[in-house]
């Protein structure tokens, strides 16, 4: 995984998220779809290094946030500015897509 992700708990989550444009990508380690997405989301990460922050968490390791934001599917993708959620996309995206949408934000 690019070293540009960062990658999310319930620890570290709302700091995470509280400054900015962040896209969080909310995924299982058992999901086919969310195997599909990561390198997307890891080419995403390297366009735009420095512009938003890319962030993975993963369902299973972070129940307290999953159940906060009402994750019911994966891989769910939340964009977040300053900490609230402006978008949210359930299933694969493909890179031009996602790379639309948060530069429709910044």
């Amino acid at each position: 995984m690019s070293n540009k992700i960062l990658h999310l708990s319930d620890d570290n989550f709302d700091e995470t998220i509280a400054d900015g444009i962040t896209l969080v990508d909310f995924y299982a380690t058992w999901c086919g779809p969310c195997r599909m997405i990561t390198p997307i989301i890891e080419e995403l990460s390297n366009m735009l290094d420095g512009k938003a922050k890319i962030g993975k968490l993963d369902i299973d390791q972070a129940p307290e946030v999953s159940k906060k934001c009402q994750i019911s599917s994966v891989p769910t993708l939340i964009l977040f500015k300053n900490g609230q959620e402006v978008k949210r996309v359930v299933g694969v995206k493909e890179l031009d897509y996602l790379l639309n949408l948060i530069n429709s934000y910044l």
